[in-house]
């Protein structure tokens, strides 16, 4: 059995979260619940669960407070699954930092979805350097200095948004092309991170590339159009987007 709390100050919230587990996660046991930071603190003390269901906005604080105070004293030993209202940047933020996350009202699927990936859990290293990021983007940190969590096949990295030159599609999975001529190839589709990177000056030019227009230098006509990159490499723009990337480039 998963030992799971769930820390929320609306008590509705807590009742619905848990007969939401007992209906349909059965492989998960709720052992306690706390309507707080501080008292959630002392129940992770004092339990030692293995995921903790945790609200951001609580009336003696925050989620993101009580993540802090726990790393503080280095008891990051279990998964979050956040639950939120929140706005669309906090759901950025937390997609760019690999964190799960569940709004509310929360959906079944979702929550099963969430419960199934705590049995492919990251170390608790990895665990913590992915809060430290969603922390970071948390507080507003803009595209200079943003760093995104890419999960490959056997580890998570963490990667400055300005290094990435562009993103290929490979059916279910995308390449990472890097400033340091370094690849990376992540389990999701190119949808998923068009949807995560457009807002930070990515383009889709192709159904197979997303590029960074930070690192286009230029655009050549000829040969159907393509663009060229800071590392030399030519990326095809279909002729759908020809015209927003030129419109992009004030042509």
């Amino acid at each position: 059995m998963i030992k799971a709390l769930i820390i929320d100050d609306v008590e509705k919230a807590r009742v619905a979260l848990r007969s939401d587990i007992k209906s349909y996660c059965p492989e998960v046991d709720v052992i306690g619940e706390a309507d707080g930071v501080e008292i959630g603190m002392r129940l992770i003390k004092a339990v030692s669960p293995d995921v903790v269901f945790l609200d951001i906005k609580m009336s003696d604080g925050s989620g993101f407070d009580l993540i802090d105070k726990l790393k503080k004293e280095n008891i990051i030993n279990f998964q979050v699954i956040f639950t939120t209202a929140y706005n669309e940047f906090a759901i950025k933020a937390f997609k760019f930092s690999a964190i799960d996350y569940l709004l509310k009202p929360v959906d079944p699927d979702d929550l099963m979805q969430a419960v199934k990936k705590i049995r492919k859990s990251e170390s608790k290293d990895q665990l913590s350097e992915n809060l430290n990021l969603l922390l970071e983007n948390i507080k507003g940190m803009q595209t200079v200095g943003k760093r995104i969590a890419l999960n490959s096949i056997d580890k998570v990295q963490l990667v400055n948004v300005s290094d990435i030159i562009q993103c290929e599609s490979q059916k279910n999975y995308t390449i990472f092309y890097l400033q340091n001529h370094k690849q990376i190839l992540v389990t999701k589709t190119l949808k998923e991170f068009e949807e995560m990177l457009e807002s930070d000056g990515f383009l889709r030019v192709h159904h197979s590339h997303l590029i960074n227009l930070k690192h286009l230098k230029e655009y050549i006509k000829a040969d159907g159009g393509y663009a060229v990159m800071s590392d030399s490499s030519q990326v095809p723009v279909s002729v759908r987007k020809r015209e927003q990337l030129l419109r992009i480039l004030g042509v």
